[in-house]
Formats: structure tokens, C-alpha cells, sequence
């Protein structure tokens, strides 16, 4: 327990040395930054969540600074470095002379001195800032973005530098140029989209992988109810005495990912923080094996006969 009576969240050693709490609280939210703000101190406060994952495409850097800021001056955390903060470099700034300006003005908003966890948001690039139409995309440049990335890295902005929806083929093209190594991958995982594949890559080479949509993203305009509305998890979550998002949770927990849920309902904030202390059984896991697998977010809107990826197969290199 950590102090005031909340559950410390197991933590995952990063290969940069640093240590990541393996339940992030996701931000990509409508709601207002006052709104946000609070909810983000109250998950701090009162039910022990140290790590915060927002991105330049949020909106939600601002709100998550004034969380940050909030939960030192109350004395809710020591300092600044009892929190992990993440934050992602968008499509429009993923070329090579844009990502250290692209960090100082992420950090500009969140009013810190460094991140915790810098990540390439997606494997895209626009020719220019823009609204972000098919038209304006370009070759992703994998390398000179990679190589700007480890200078916010080696300037002490980023403490360590990853990826977020890279396929195992690209993992691979990465790690086989890379100085300084991705410390994770932020991908779509959950019971409905397993990523065996991926995570065999990740693990092979030391990069820890995060799953985003841990609960299928339901509600949201590429979500699944492959999660939620699971008959399997139901059973599971019947017979443990459990909820179907704790059931799913538990299951991520135990396949050694990290992962962000996002949830402004304090209630469920609580249970999502409740899955430590007890074990899925093998009955359970094999239950859970049979779910059909799908990927959810297929990043069609970066899909375009004009663009660098003109497939879905190309985007995901047939890992679909």
C-alpha cells in the first residue's frame, strides 16, 4: 500500500532502467481540462495511480500538467518524479526536424521539464503541418524520425523513447538500426486482438508492450464490444466474483503488458485498480483462448491510393 491507504501498482523495469507502472490512466476525452484535471487528481489522491498517458493529438497535455502540478503542491505525491507521464509525437510532426521541437512544445504544456515516455504516435508522416488529409501524407521517414527521437532522449526530455501501432515487421526495421532501443510499444491489445506475433518481437528484444483499448474501446467510432459484451468474460467474471473489465485486465496483467485504461467514472477507476491480488485459473485462460480474434482500430483513415500505404495490409504489414 501506498501511502493514504492506496494500492501500489506494480511496476515493469524499462530498458532504459526506468521503472513504468503497468496500469496507465488513458486522457483522450471530450471532457473539459477543469473536469479532466480533477478526475486525473482524484485517481492520484485517492486510489494510487502514478501513471498518466496523453498525447499532442489529445488535447489533454494542458489538463494533465494542471494534475501533475496539483497532485505535488497537495502533497498528494512527494514530487514530480513519483509520476510517469507519456505523451505522444503526432503524424503531422513525424519528421526528422520536427520531433525535439514537437517534444518542447508537448512539454510546454504540460508545464515539465521531461517525460517519462515519448512515443511515435503512429508510423505515418504528413509532408507539413496540415488538417491531416490523405493527401499531405509522405513516405514515413522510420529512421530520421527514430534518430530525432533519440536526441529528445539523449537531451534528457524523454527519459525513454518508444512507438505506439508499429506492426512486428516495422518493430524489426527499427530495432535493427536503432542506437538508442524503443522501450515500448503502445499497441491495440486486449482478449479480442491478442498480438501474438507483436509481443514474440517485443519480448525477443526487450521492449515491453502496452495495450491501449484494453477493454475494446466500446462507445467509441472504431470500437468492439469483443471485450465488454464477451460471453466468455461474462462466465469468467460470473464465476470469480468479478467484473467483465477486471476479468480483461487480469488477463493483460498476466501476459507480463503493460496497459491504459481510460475511465472518468471514480467508481470504475477503483475496479480497474482491483485486479493485484487474485489469479485467473487455467480454466479461465483456456476460456478466454477460444475469444475470435479482430483488430479493432485498423488505421483506415491513413489508407489511400495516392499515399505510402495504399492496404491495410501494407499499414500492418498482412498482421491482420
Amino acid at each position: 500500500m501506498a501511502g493514504g491507504g492506496v494500492m501500489m501498482i506494480p511496476c515493469v523495469t524499462l530498458n532504459t532502467g526506468h521503472a513504468m507502472p503497468v496500469l496507465g490512466l488513458g486522457t483522450g476525452s471530450s471532457r473539459t481540462p477543469e473536469d479532466l484535471a480533477a478526475t486525473l487528481l482524484h485517481a492520484v489522491r485517492h486510489l494510487g495511480y502514478r501513471h498518466l498517458d496523453t498525447a499532442s493529438l489529445y488535447g489533454t497535455e494542458r489538463a494533465v500538467g494542471a494534475a501533475v502540478a496539483d497532485a505535488v503542491r497537495s502533497g498528494a505525491v512527494a514530487s514530480r518524479a513519483d509520476l510517469f507521464v507519456t505523451s505522444k509525437l503526432w503524424i503531422a510532426d513525424a519528421r526528422p526536424d520536427r520531433v525535439v521541437p514537437a517534444l518542447r512544445e508537448s512539454l510546454a504544456r504540460l508545464g515539465l521539464d521531461y517525460l517519462d515516455l515519448f512515443l511515435v504516435h503512429w508510423p505515418v508522416a504528413l509532408a507539413a503541418a496540415g488538417d491531416g488529409s490523405k493527401d499531405l501524407q509522405v513516405e514515413f521517414d522510420m529512421e530520421g524520425v527514430w534518430r530525432g527521437m533519440e536526441e529528445c532522449h539523449r537531451l534528457g526530455l524523454a527519459r525513454s523513447v518508444g512507438v505506439s501501432n508499429f506492426s512486428a515487421a516495422k518493430m524489426s526495421r527499427l530495432l535493427a538500426f536503432a542506437v538508442v532501443p524503443p522501450a515500448v510499444n503502445q499497441v491495440e491489445m486486449n482478449v479480442g486482438w491478442r498480438q501474438e506475433k507483436l509481443r514474440e518481437v517485443c519480448a525477443e528484444n526487450g521492449v515491453v508492450v502496452t495495450a491501449f483499448s484494453p477493454l475494446g474501446a466500446l462507445g467509441s467510432d472504431w470500437g468492439s464490444n469483443a471485450v465488454m459484451e464477451s460471453g466468455v468474460l461474462r462466465d469468467v467474471a460470473a464465476r470469480r466474483g468479478k467484473t467483465v473489465a477486471q476479468v480483461a485486465l487480469r488477463w493483460l496483467h498476466e501476459q507480463g503488458v503493460g496497459f491504459v485504461a481510460r475511465s472518468f467514472n471514480k467508481e470504475r477507476l477503483q475496479q480497474n485498480m482491483d485486479i493485484f491480488n487474485w489469479e485467473l485459473t487455467e480454466d479461465d485462460k483456456e476460456m478466454i483462448m477460444q475469444i475470435p480474434q479482430r483488430r479493432a482500430c485498423n488505421g483506415e483513415f491513413f489508407v489511400s491510393p495516392n499515399g505510402p500505404y495504399k492496404s491495410l495490409e501494407e499499414l500492418w504489414d498482412g498482421e491482420i
